[in-house]
Formats: C-alpha cells, structure tokens, sequence
C-alpha cells in the first residue's frame, strides 16, 4: 500500500481554488482524465458516481469515481473519494482546502493506493515511494499554478 499526506499554500481565495475540483474544471487539474460524467446523484453531495476515462499513453481505462464525503463551507472545503483502476488498484484520496486568509488557501492532498488483487499488490510492491511521490507533488503543483494563473 501507498500512502500520502502533502499540503501547499495556494495564493488564491478559498473559493476560486474550489472552482478547480468542479465536474467542469477536472481536466484542468487533471489533464490525463478524457471524460468525467455524472451517473448518479449530485455533483456536490456525498454518494455522487461520476464514469471517468483515463488515459496513459496508449492505455485507456473507464471506472467508477464514488465520493465518498463532500463538505462545503466558507473557511473549507473538502473532497474524499474512491474508484478502483483496472480491477488491480483501489484508490482513495481526500482535498482539503482551509481558508488561511481571503487571498490564501491551504491544500491539503491526502490518500492511499492499494493492491486490489494479487497483480496490483505485487506491482505496488514494485513501484518506487519517489516516482509516486513525485506525482503527488506534481499533482499539487498543477494545482497552485492553475489557481495562481489569472
């Protein structure tokens, strides 16, 4: 299993960073993500299914993205949700976003991946903790320079 806890300090309000983790933004911050549908329940609400195609290089994956918690409120934000990729990774991850002042907001990235099945165990065995760390932190790169880009 991998686990994660990453945070950064974006220099945007509270409220245009939540704008980027809309169903209509996604791609922004997730370029690798073709399509991002809603299946069943409400966008901003717990139990949301969204249908989500991923594509890396040549491979091409569809799942189903479960949120599993949704707050909003003016001073945070939060986001949790799970999907399982190609039957081998079972993937949980969180956004947190805490207003630290009207021009500054706290991200904070948080998540596991774990084997599903005996592939993906043993290929998350493989894996190297930095090249997933990298993307981690690439992640929220994209992140504070999409919210800091006017």
């Amino acid at each position: 299993m991998i686990t994660w806890n990453e945070e950064t300090v974006i220099n945007a309000n509270i409220e245009h960073v939540w704008e980027l983790f809309k169903d209509r933004n996604i791609k922004r911050i997730m370029p690798k993500v073709i399509s991002h549908e809603l299946v069943e329940g409400e966008e901003t609400a717990a139990g949301a299914k969204h249908q989500q195609t991923y594509g890396e290089g040549k491979r091409v994956e569809t799942y189903i993205v479960h949120t599993l918690a949704y707050e909003e409120h003016e001073e945070e934000k939060y986001k949790k949700v799970n999907f399982v990729l190609g039957k081998a990774f079972d993937t949980t991850f969180s956004f947190r976003l805490l207003k630290e002042n009207e021009e500054q907001t706290r991200l904070i990235y948080e998540g596991e991946n774990k084997g599903a099945n005996f592939v993906g165990k043993a290929m998350l065995k493989l894996a190297g903790k930095k090249q997933d760390n990298k993307v981690v932190l690439e992640f929220l790169e994209r992140v504070k320079n999409e919210a800091e880009s006017v």
